[in-house]
């Protein structure tokens, strides 16, 4: 195993455990709300986590743009993209209740179609600020044989957290308080989980925050009409477009 992986690993286990513990706990009573919320806990472990280890970096420049770059190890990055994609399965094969309020919709040509257009849209307020500052000045370049990679770990780590906000959350909010309110509840509340990403454990500030919540918007949008997997689309379209370091 690479050897920022297995720093990643030993720093998040003991928050991991007692989160687990606390999931476990969780799952006596009827309601799924209790766990989503331990999920979400684990949620901004998992990622805050990957700063201080070096899986990514994250910065503003002028307190205006926000820019993200990932590790260069392309084994690394595979590696998490699996363990993702391999933790949210084993999470909806045994929670039968957390799966019921997944809506994945169709994957037919226009789910892609509004995936990857709302990725584009997603992307584009960086990508357009992209062009006032060197590239050296938000992240530095990326190699071009990282791409096929980051697409990957881009797709497969916000499948992940689309089906827990836009699927878990979403979909129990939903009957309590109709689809557009828990559109907006889920963004909101997507946008807060990424406030001490922001504040305390970068230096990213509110454009990190204002990004999150034009992206959650969009993405809660899309599962609102469409489903989870063009929310998911969308999602790992934007992440990959401001990682790989555009244009």
């Amino acid at each position: 195993m690479p050897p920022d992986l297995l720093a990643y690993a030993a720093r998040i286990l003991p928050g991991l455990l007692l989160i687990a513990w606390c999931f476990a706990l969780a799952r006596r009573g009827g309601d799924p709300l209790p766990r989503i919320a331990v999920l979400l806990l684990g949620f901004v472990l998992l990622r805050d986590a990957m700063t201080p280890t070096g899986l990514w970096r994250l910065g503003s420049v002028d307190g205006v743009l926000v820019w993200l770059r990932f590790t260069e190890n392309a084994l690394t990055l595979v590696l998490l993209g699996l363990g993702t994609l391999a933790a949210t399965g084993a999470l909806l094969r045994f929670d039968p209740e957390l799966r019921a309020l997944v809506r994945w919709g169709r994957a037919d040509a226009a789910a892609v179609a509004l995936g990857l257009g709302g990725g584009l849209a997603a992307a584009a307020p960086v990508l357009a600020l992209n062009l006032l500052w060197p590239v050296h000045e938000r992240g530095g370049a990326v190699a071009l044989g990282l791409l096929p990679v980051l697409a990957f770990f881009s797709l497969s780590g916000n499948l992940a957290e689309e089906v827990l906000f836009r699927g878990f959350l979403q979909g129990r909010m939903e009957p309590a308080l109709g689809p557009a309110r828990a559109a907006l509840g889920s963004a909101v509340l997507f946008a807060a989980c990424h406030v001490f990403l922001a504040s305390t454990v970068t230096g990213a500030g509110w454009p990190l925050l204002a990004f999150t919540l034009y992206e959650g918007l969009i993405c809660a949008a899309l599962r609102m009409r469409r489903g989870v997997l063009p929310a998911a689309l969308a999602h790992g379209t934007a992440i990959f477009l401001l990682g790989a370091g555009l244009p």
